[in-house]
């Protein structure tokens, strides 16, 4: 329940962003013209400035009227901060980290907090008029610009819950605009990041569907419906396939057998192990273990030892995948390590 209550609260909500911005600007204003409250009011403003953003990341507006009342204030280290945070939803991408180091935030802050929203807006639709600007005169620059997009996708970290939303919802315009199959790949690129991203996997599902391509629109449902048991994405589908087949001729569907389950989910475990932390600190924990506790270890299922090991060391998302193939595989064992991870995101 806590964790549901977390996501919510990194779930952009925009009319009680505005709502809290509108505030902000209101007590910024007192704060102007009542010097003798202007601490209190300032105060106040940034409290109602944090709440803007924590309701809705999405809008740049929240994030600009946080960075002037920091440079209001005077708190250089508040909007260095706010900047990282900018940053870590844009995919902790090196290039805009390393403009970090050993610079003047009070003087150039804000100014960099904007070239930033202008070079990478944070609005979807915004962000497609930066990438196809030039679409009509001249095609070939725009693909470029996708090119170099993927390719920043394939780099950038995505684990934090706004910028797998953020990229997500970028990858929707892709679709959108013909560019199917780079949305399937760096879907899964981001999903392997992050597999509680429920929407992402409902427009992958969507898509799979559209393209007649069940398994793994099922695949993908069912990821949906494990995630958010109280949904059932997966069932109604199943319900779409039985409604339309008829006659004798086609036989009733109930999803992949065992072995395309396990290949995906095997596919997806294996991305995720490519871009997730060392296992090293959980290495070394058991080097300095008693003797006795080893050979229990040691006397492990190699799979539970392997989902323990991932947990311990932060690697939710390859134990997530794990688990999800052998409770697939029919390891009924795993869905305790199953909930852990999802537990972790």
């Amino acid at each position: 329940m806590a964790s549901e209550s977390g996501d919510l609260l990194q779930h952009p909500r925009r009319n009680l962003g505005n709502r809290y911005r509108t505030q902000a600007h209101k007590f910024a204003r007192l704060a102007a013209k009542d010097t003798a409250r202007a601490e209190e009011n300032m105060a106040w403003a940034e409290q109602n400035a944090r709440q803007a953003i924590l309701h809705d990341f999405t809008d740049q507006r929240n994030w600009q009227c946080l960075a002037d009342i920091k440079l209001i204030n005077g708190d250089g280290e508040g909007l260095n901060a706010v900047l990282e945070d900018v940053f870590i939803i844009l995919g902790r991408d090196p290039e805009l980290v390393e403009q970090l180091k050993d610079i003047d935030f009070l003087l150039v802050g804000v100014e960099l907090l904007v070239a930033a929203f202008t070079r990478d807006p944070l609005d979807p639709d915004l962000w497609w008029e930066v990438i196809s600007t030039d679409q009509e005169k001249q095609p070939e620059i725009v693909e470029q610009r996708i090119l170099e997009f993927a390719q920043r996708c394939r780099r950038l970290d995505f684990s934090d819950q706004r910028a797998n939303i953020i990229y997500g919802r970028r990858l929707e315009r892709l679709r959108e605009y013909g560019h199917t199959e780079l949305f399937i790949e760096l879907s899964r690129h981001l999903l392997a990041h992050r597999p509680n991203n429920h929407e992402l996997w409902m427009e992958l599902g969507r898509l799979h569907e559209r393209r007649g391509e069940i398994d793994e629109a099922w695949s993908c449902y069912d990821h949906v419906q494990t995630i958010l048991p109280h949904q059932s994405p997966r069932d109604d589908f199943l319900s779409r396939l039985k409604g339309a087949m008829d006659g004798e001729e086609k036989q009733p569907w109930s999803g992949p057998d065992i072995n395309k389950r396990s290949t995906f989910l095997q596919q997806m475990e294996s991305l995720s192990k490519r871009i997730s932390k060392d296992s090293t600190q959980s290495a070394s924990k058991q080097d300095t273990m008693p003797a006795v506790e080893t050979e229990v270890i040691e006397s492990e299922h190699p799979d539970l030892k392997k989902l323990r090991e991932l947990l311990d060391s932060g690697n939710a998302s390859e134990a997530f995948f794990l688990a999800r193939r052998l409770v697939a595989s029919g390891e009924n064992w795993a869905a305790e390590w199953l909930d852990k991870a999802q537990q972790q995101f």
